[in-house]
């Protein structure tokens, strides 16, 4: 694929680095869950129409570099990632529900930033949270 992609009247790259968390920043996203939640992230930006760049799932907090078509703004893509991955995951993993009460899963924000020349160095942060954690 090329670097713009387009649609009938526009030529577009709308890339964004999004980083949201669990409520109370509890470290559920491990072993199944954590890997349910990547493939949930990647079926659902599919079916947006959205180009996931690169996407890590950490203890207590998801990294995704997303390319976004500009008929869906950021926070509607946000509301279908958090409601839908939610659902699936509580469905799922039934025994979330007893550290999440009140059927929360997400906190209430997230951090949006537009990705633009300093790509490469945002990519390459995203896919190596494991080792800056650590």
């Amino acid at each position: 694929m090329g670097l713009y992609r387009s649609s009938s009247h526009v030529y577009w790259r709308c890339k964004y680095h999004i980083v949201w968390t669990p409520k109370y920043r509890y470290k559920i996203l491990k072993d199944k869950v954590g890997k349910e939640l990547y493939r949930t992230i990647y079926i659902l930006c599919n079916m947006k129409d959205c180009e996931v760049l690169e996407l890590n799932v950490q203890l207590d907090h998801v990294h995704l570099v997303v390319m976004i078509p500009p008929k869906l703004s950021i926070s509607t893509l946000m509301g279908v990632l958090n409601a839908r991955s939610a659902i699936r995951l509580y469905n799922r993993f039934p025994h979330i529900r007893k550290k999440l009460w009140g059927n929360h899963f997400w906190a209430r924000g997230y951090f949006a930033d537009t990705v633009g020349v300093n790509e490469t160095i945002i990519r390459r942060y995203v896919r190596q949270q494991d080792k800056v954690d650590q």
